[in-house]
């Protein structure tokens, strides 16, 4: 059965109602939840267990990555591909490298911040299955919403519904997946 449900879902009017929520989900042994609020909320992402993201690390190798393509592409062409000695200078001149260097290193770091940024969120995603959930509009501005998810380990809808009940939900529901 858990099989083809995304979870059950329980509706907040408080956002601080959510958090409570989360934390006994988390007491009670669910691994797997989510939270969908209208803004952000303080101390939210820690009782979901969300990590640390990778995404500074890809933007710094992405930087890195684009600063030695463009050094390596001026260094190529200014001595093997295309020598020419200009006023005397070496034809290893770095220093009239580092511009084209410097603008590639940041647009290697910027690509690779947004495409590590949705590669990791899993975007573009056109369908969640939360948005088959009654009552749940993307641009809610009043009310959250906690899902405990069914690929969690010790999901039973029963339980959860009854948990998200005992929390303060407004409206419990499973969610097909």
């Amino acid at each position: 059965m858990s099989a083809r449900i995304h979870g059950t879902v329980g509706e907040f009017a408080e956002v601080s109602a959510v958090l409570a929520a989360a934390k006994k989900a988390r007491e009670a042994g669910f691994a797997k939840l989510e939270a969908y609020t209208p803004y952000a909320v303080e101390g939210l992402a820690e009782v979901l267990g969300m990590r640390r993201t990778a995404v500074p690390l890809i933007t710094l190798a992405g930087g890195l990555l684009g600063g030695l393509v463009g050094y390596g592409m001026m260094w190529y062409s200014a001595t093997i591909a295309y020598p020419l000695n200009v006023g005397g200078r070496p034809l290893h001149s770095w220093p009239a490298f580092i511009p084209i260097t410097f603008e590639l290193t940041i647009l290697g770091a910027a690509l690779a911040c947004v495409f590590g940024m949705l590669a990791l969120n899993g975007l573009p995603r056109l369908h969640h299955p939360i948005f088959n959930t009654p009552g749940f509009t993307a641009g809610n501005a009043s009310h959250s919403y906690l899902c405990i998810c069914a690929k969690d380990t010790r999901y039973d809808a029963a339980k959860a519904a009854e948990l998200l009940r005992q929390a303060g939900a407004q409206n419990v529901w499973e969610v097909p997946a």
